[in-house]
């Protein structure tokens, strides 16, 4: 079932230009697939697929031109850079803004990579949140990602 859901993604994503998780899962129920948006969103990172810029101007997902296993950290470290506007603790809490669309890559990128004390992350079209074992580890977090805020 994996492996029929997750090509029926790909077809999904090469004929249409689909921008969000919510867009897939429409696609796969209306070919007859009962999934998640959890199942979707695991999809979405063991397929790589990215968003890219399309011809309208809008972000689309895309298979990643690549899927042999790399050391991609400084792409997503200039994934980051393009994408984050502001980062800030609250907490055990960072809550990080981006550019409308790309919170999601920024979100794949932050789960990528090696980061103390992350507990888990959840990314919405402009918005993520990151929680953090204690106050100190988001503070220090935030404090790191500021490198990457213009």
């Amino acid at each position: 079932m994996k492996s029929v859901r997750q090509q029926k993604i790909i077809e999904l994503i090469t004929a249409q230009d689909i921008d969000t998780q919510e867009g897939i899962l429409k696609g796969l129920r209306e070919s007859g697939l009962e999934v998640t948006q959890a199942t979707v969103s695991r999809d979405i990172k063991e397929l790589q697929l990215v968003k890219v810029l399309s011809p309208s101007g809008s972000y689309k997902y895309t298979v990643s031109r690549s899927s042999t296993p790399k050391d991609y950290s400084s792409k997503y470290y200039s994934i980051l850079a393009e994408a984050l506007i502001h980062a800030e603790s609250a907490g055990n809490m960072a809550v990080i803004k981006c550019h409308v669309g790309m919170a999601q890559a920024a979100c794949a990128c932050l789960d990528q990579t090696p980061w103390n004390g992350v507990v888990g992350t959840l990314a919405g079209d402009d918005t993520i949140f990151v929680v953090l074992k204690t106050e100190q580890d988001a503070g220090r977090f935030v404090h790191e990602l500021q490198k990457y805020i213009p």
